[in-house]
């Protein structure tokens, strides 16, 4: 069963009048730093990259050359070089976020 909610509660902040100032206060820097590190940037277009230019490469160079004109095989190696591009991608993003975890922790011990 469904329930219905009360929208008059929830409204807002802008409905209700309230003004958000976002400059920094008197005194303080502004953070302009970027949300995601540039080294992220430059990982994920790397692998957006492999991703696109593996499994199209491995499907025209193998689809003569190694299976003598077999197109199923070729695109089966294409969609498993895909994959490979794919777990390979997984692997790295779970390796930085252990090692972003263990640089934090060195840093909390050399702090006490």
């Amino acid at each position: 069963m469904t329930t219905r909610r009360n929208v008059s509660d929830q409204l807002d902040a802008a409905a209700r009048g309230e003004k958000h100032d976002f400059k920094p206060k008197a005194g303080e820097k502004s953070d302009i730093a970027p949300a995601v590190p540039a080294h992220v940037i430059f990982k994920l277009l790397g692998f957006t990259l492999a991703m696109v230019v593996g499994p199209i490469a491995t499907y025209f160079l193998t689809v003569d050359l190694v299976f003598g004109g077999n197109s199923t095989y070729a695109g089966g190696l294409a969609a498993l070089m895909a994959n490979v591009v794919l777990v390979g991608y997984v692997i790295v993003a779970m390796m930085e976020d252990q090692s972003e975890a263990i640089e934090n922790a060195e840093k909390d011990k050399k702090s006490l």
